[in-house]
């Protein structure tokens, strides 16, 4: 039985703080957020779920941020100290972008610890992965500067859902991060290579992507779903990286039905 708080810090291996946010009741859902970004990526949808999970990965958000090597395997160990300290010895996992590498990681590793997993718009990475572009790649690393912001947005959702939504975005960067936090993000995500253990994932897997994105091409969807044995797919006609905001509400019950 956990003592922490639900909304505290948890402590990873290497001493590490790692901030977590647990929201209603019953068997939670970890939802795991994208690269260089904290809990708030989930500000529109955590409340389509009755018990969520969320934290601030190392170097965002109200978590600390070492100067040290960053990886998914590692994000992957922070997952499991904050479940850990939280006494939550199975759960959910629904996790998107690095996120979604991230959860390949846990599932793979931990498999007594995930009922169900959801991966969104994510890829094995590696050589097996299709990757983006090195355009898309400059405007992840320059997140912060405002030409670069309005790409991302471009890529995170369409033109017709932004004009109808109009902001502001929480999936464009946690604020604050340090310089070595944002390199180290970027490094984690792009070094990422999973597939030689997809295979080990024994959870019941739904892969989600959006058809017209470019930061997680979906050709890494079909990837996924002809690895990992067992899991099914769904994509999203017309939708860009962020589907699971503005393919809402079709996309949270989709969820939803999966985890049962």
């Amino acid at each position: 039985m956990s003592t922490l708080p639900r909304t505290g810090h948890a402590v990873a291996a290497d001493g590490t703080r790692l901030a977590y946010q647990w929201h209603g009741t019953g068997r939670p859902l970890v939802l795991l957020a994208g690269q260089a970004n904290d809990h708030t990526w989930w500000n529109r949808t955590r409340g389509d779920f009755p018990s969520t999970i969320t934290m601030d990965y190392r170097g965002t958000g109200a978590s600390d941020a070492p100067d040290v090597p960053y990886s998914t395997t590692l994000f992957a160990d922070d997952v499991l100290a904050v479940l850990d300290g939280l006494g939550v010895a199975e759960a959910d996992v629904y996790g998107t972008s690095m996120g979604g590498r991230v959860a390949q990681w846990f599932a793979a590793r931990h498999p007594d610890r995930v009922r169900r997993l959801v991966l969104g718009c994510t890829s094995p990475g590696g050589a097996h992965g299709v990757e983006r572009t090195n355009d898309v790649r400059l405007a992840l690393a320059k997140r912060h500067s405002a030409e670069a912001r309005e790409a991302l947005e471009d890529m995170m959702y369409t033109p017709a859902w932004r004009a109808a939504n109009p902001g502001p975005y929480t999936v464009l960067g946690a604020h604050g991060m340090p310089p070595h936090a944002v390199r180290g993000h970027l490094v984690a995500s792009n070094t990422h290579d999973a597939w030689d253990v997809l295979p080990r994932i024994t959870a019941p897997t739904l892969v989600l992507h959006g058809d017209d994105d470019v930061l997680a091409p979906p050709a890494n969807a079909p990837l996924l779903t002809g690895r990992i044995p067992g899991a099914r797919m769904h994509v999203f006609a017309g939708a860009r990286h962020a589907y699971f905001d503005e393919c809402r509400p079709e996309s949270s019950v989709l969820v939803r039905e999966f985890l049962g």
